[in-house]
């Protein structure tokens, strides 16, 4: 199993939007770095559900239940999508300020790649963040 962070801004796609439908298609991703890393999704793999903009917190964590597939959003027909469905709401929000604090995570691609929306996250730092958030991993 992999794991990822998929960030949202919560005014498109919020963590209680998602916690009302089985399962919810991650649309709208147009960048090819962020597009590769879901080409390189699995079923199964887990993601932290980040909030942007003003929250810059961890919220929430998804599994991977569809594999990459076509965006009908694309006109193009260059990128897809995968699906997610929520698996549990993080007891504590992790903000992006305590990531930084931590210099246990001080090489996360979120820190490094900071405009990228959906990034890749090693196991080490999936296990302290979810200590963090309140998560038994």
């Amino acid at each position: 199993m992999k794991y990822w962070l998929m960030k949202t801004e919560p005014g498109s796609w919020s963590w209680e939007d998602q916690l009302k439908v089985e399962k919810e298609g991650w649309d709208g991703v147009r960048n090819y770095q962020a597009a590769n890393n879901m080409k390189a999704m699995k079923k199964g793999d887990r993601a932290f559900f980040y909030h942007s903009v003003k929250e810059k917190s961890i919220v929430g964590i998804v599994e991977i239940v569809d594999e990459y597939h076509p965006d009908p959003t694309d006109k193009s027909g260059r990128f897809g999508m995968v699906s997610v469905k929520a698996v549990e709401t993080v007891p504590k929000p992790v903000s992006l300020a305590d990531i930084k604090s931590d210099p246990r995570l001080s090489e996360l691609a979120l820190l490094k790649q900071s405009r990228l929306s959906v990034l890749p996250i090693d196991a080490k730092s999936w296990q302290i963040i979810c200590g963090m958030g309140g998560v038994k991993a």
